[in-house]
């Protein structure tokens, strides 16, 4: 019969399984000391690798920065303690890149400078205008009316005009002038 002994009344100092001696070995080579150093060896060459590709010291100490931070809080991934350097060259590589990325999304997102907008006063007076023209272009007759629209509003030629309408380019250049005419006289008339 087996003899069976008491549980120990204190943990035994150390039983190692296959499992705390990869966390070991992990956790041997990134301890905070060790990425601290590297950090401070290379922090000029890695600021000059951001530099490279970056345009502004600013930007560059800010990635060499947030590179320290996250490999400092990815820092049990790193099993090899001679890899925290290339750990830390790529993440400032990549935050590198992501910085440039967001400076031209910024750039294209940007709106375009609006022109020098008009009074209040003025833009009433070009609504007047536009009203003017749209009910005396209503006036015309509907030839004139369709070479109109489509010569100087839909911007096409008169060759694309006449094949449009299915009619000749002489009846285009007619209509065209005659409308133009009959618009210069109906804009002119008080309302």
């Amino acid at each position: 019969m087996p003899v069976i002994a008491p549980w120990p009344t204190a943990r035994p100092a150390h039983i190692t399984t296959g499992r705390e001696d990869t966390d070991d070995a992990m956790a041997a080579g990134t301890t905070v000391d060790h990425l601290t150093e590297t950090y401070r060896a290379h922090y000029r060459s890695l600021l000059g690798l951001a530099a490279l590709l970056l345009d502004d010291t600013a930007s560059c100490e800010d990635v060499v920065q947030e590179a320290f931070i996250r490999v400092h809080s990815a820092r049990k991934r790193v099993r090899d303690p001679e890899k925290t350097l290339a750990y830390l060259r790529q993440t400032v590589v990549n935050l590198s890149r992501s910085a440039l990325r967001r400076r031209i999304l910024g750039m294209k997102l940007l709106s375009k400078p609006m022109p020098d907008m008009a009074s209040a006063e003025e833009g009433a007076y070009e609504q007047l205008e536009r009203d003017q023209l749209i009910k005396a272009m209503r006036g015309l007759q509907r030839r004139q009316r369709e070479v109109l629209v489509l010569r100087y509003f839909a911007d096409m030629t008169e060759a694309q005009v006449a094949e449009t309408l299915g009619i000749s380019l002489g009846s285009v250049k007619a209509y065209g002038s005659r409308g133009i005419a009959a618009l210069r006289v109906a804009m002119e008339a008080p309302a």
